[in-house]
């Protein structure tokens, strides 16, 4: 065979490994981490209260209200188990929750089911708990904004936020959670 046509027949099966092999998921959520966006930390001006009034549910059906973090610094994530994006940002809130978890309240949301979302988890070695959402009942923020994700001060107030794929774990997003936990009501 010529020289190009190895190369071709190369290039093709590389190509072709990224539709049929886990090569071109992974390569997505590289991807996605490479090119992430910044958080957006709100001005004092631009912060905006929530209703804290909010039902959420455990894997096991279990129902809880939000006000149980009154007081406390939020992060608020909301995801999808089969999208690369939401995986990408994951990645990175697992380390941010490996820090923090004791200080701060995490709500990874989902509207999927446990079982898939489990089994993901499983293969990503992540430790987060997860929350499900309850249809139909008022919420402070757009489950359709998938992902997404907010910091929310002891106040109720949203302080910083990010829709799309987010750098969550970044020196400014570390600096602005060790501020608001410091901080006093």
């Amino acid at each position: 065979m010529k020289k190009r046509t190895i190369l071709s027949l190369l290039l093709f099966a590389f190509v072709l490994s990224f539709f049929v092999t886990n090569l071109g998921y992974e390569s997505q959520i590289l991807l996605q981490r490479i090119f992430s966006s910044q958080v957006e930390i709100l001005p004092q001006e631009k912060q905006y209260s929530i209703d804290p009034d909010w039902i959420l549910k455990d894997k096991n059906n279990r129902q809880f209200s939000f006000t149980q973090s009154k007081g406390r610094v939020k992060f608020v994530y909301f995801f999808s188990s089969w999208r690369a994006m939401s995986i990408a940002d994951l990645t990175g809130i697992q380390k941010l929750y490996d820090d923090y978890h004791n200080k701060i309240d995490f709500y990874i949301i989902t509207n999927e089911l446990p079982q898939p979302v489990e089994q993901k988890q499983q293969d990503r070695k992540f430790t987060f708990k997860v929350t499900y959402l309850i249809q139909e009942v008022k919420m402070p923020f757009d489950p359709e904004k998938i992902p997404s994700g907010y910091i929310i001060n002891k106040e109720d107030k949203v302080v910083a936020q990010g829709f799309g794929n987010t750098r969550w774990n970044s020196n400014k997003v570390r600096k602005l959670l060790n501020n608001l936990i410091s901080s006093s009501l």
